[in-house]
C-alpha cells in the first residue's frame, strides 16, 4: 500500500524560503532551520508535515542529476495552494510583510472560490483561496457539484 506523505519543494534559496514559509505563510516548523538544507512545516493547528523544503543542489546530487543544468524559463508546473479564512485580509498582511502579490485577489464563480496569487523567495506559485458562498457560484459548477455529491 503507497500512502502519499506531503510535497517537498526542492529550493535554491533554502535560507529566504523558510522565512518566507515561517514567517509570510505562517506555517509552523516541524524540523530543521533556517540555515539547514531540510525543513518541514504543519498548519499552526495541527502537528502532521504539509510542506517541506529541500535544498536543490544536495537533491540533485542524491538522485545524480547535478550535471543537468539548474535552470530554464518555463511555465510554472506547480501551485501550492492554502485556504485562508480571508483572502483580502491574507493579501493585505502578505504585502505588508513586503511580498508582491502575482494577481488577485479576484473572485472565480466559476471555481466557487475567491483568490491571489503570490510567488515565493524560489518562484514557487502560491494561491490562497477563500470559498465563495454557494449563491455566488456559477449555475454550471452548482449542477456540477450536486452531480458529484458535494453540494449542501
Amino acid at each position: 500500500m503507497i500512502k502519499f506523505g506531503h510535497p517537498r519543494l526542492l529550493v535554491d534559496k533554502f535560507s529566504e524560503c523558510f522565512l518566507f514559509y515561517l514567517d509570510v505563510i505562517g506555517l509552523k516548523v516541524t524540523w530543521g532551520h533556517e540555515n539547514d538544507s531540510y525543513a518541514s512545516f504543519a498548519n499552526q493547528d495541527e502537528k502532521e508535515v504539509v510542506l517541506a523544503l529541500f535544498d536543490r543542489q544536495t537533491m540533485a546530487e542524491t538522485v545524480g542529476a547535478d550535471h543537468l543544468p539548474m535552470d530554464t524559463e518555463v511555465q510554472d508546473r506547480v501551485a501550492l495552494i492554502f485556504n485562508v479564512d480571508d483572502v483580502n485580509i491574507e493579501a493585505d498582511r502578505i504585502k505588508s510583510r513586503g511580498t508582491q502579490l502575482v494577481a488577485g485577489p479576484k473572485d472565480f464563480p466559476g471555481w466557487g472560490i475567491r483568490s491571489t496569487y503570490l510567488r515565493d523567495p524560489d518562484g514557487n506559485l502560491l494561491e490562497l483561496y477563500t470559498d465563495l458562498a454557494r449563491e455566488e457560484w456559477t449555475e454550471g459548477l452548482q449542477e456540477a457539484a450536486k452531480k458529484h455529491g458535494t453540494a449542501d
